[in-house]
């Protein structure tokens, strides 16, 4: 909950996000949601894939993005600047572009999948 004088901390500049997004996600919440299409883009800014696998990544990447009104070329723009650096260049570095979203999504879930798999042997190798 905010406090009262959260109008004067903001404007001492006292209180820190870490994002835009994040401070329009906490500014939606406090009053109301505003308008949905606003905070489902800020919620997409706020995404990163982090540690997790791209299919998880992409399940919440494409809730976020339903009602953004984001389409393909800002989607796939927001996409490729969450999920992890090296999946993102190896297909930046592919013989022919993605054209949509539906294929980042498709084409970074098998990168994720066959890389996962691969250090998975890799450690059982090392193990024996």
């Amino acid at each position: 909950m905010w406090k009262e004088n959260t109008l004067e901390d903001l404007e001492a500049e006292l209180l820190e996000y870490e994002t835009v997004g994040k401070f329009l996600v906490e500014i939606g919440k406090e009053f109301g949601g505003g308008d949905k299409e606003s905070v489902k883009m800020a919620e997409l800014r706020r995404l990163e894939q982090g540690k997790r696998m791209m299919e998880e990544f992409v399940q919440e990447f494409r809730r976020a993005a339903r009602e953004s009104r984001y389409e393909e070329r800002p989607l796939i723009e927001e996409f490729k600047r969450e999920m992890n650096g090296m999946i993102r260049r190896k297909l930046m570095e592919a013989e022919r572009p993605l054209a949509s979203i539906e294929q980042w999504y498709e084409c970074t879930t098998d990168l994720d999948r066959h890389w996962r798999e691969s250090k998975r042997k890799e450690e059982r190798l090392r193990g024996q």
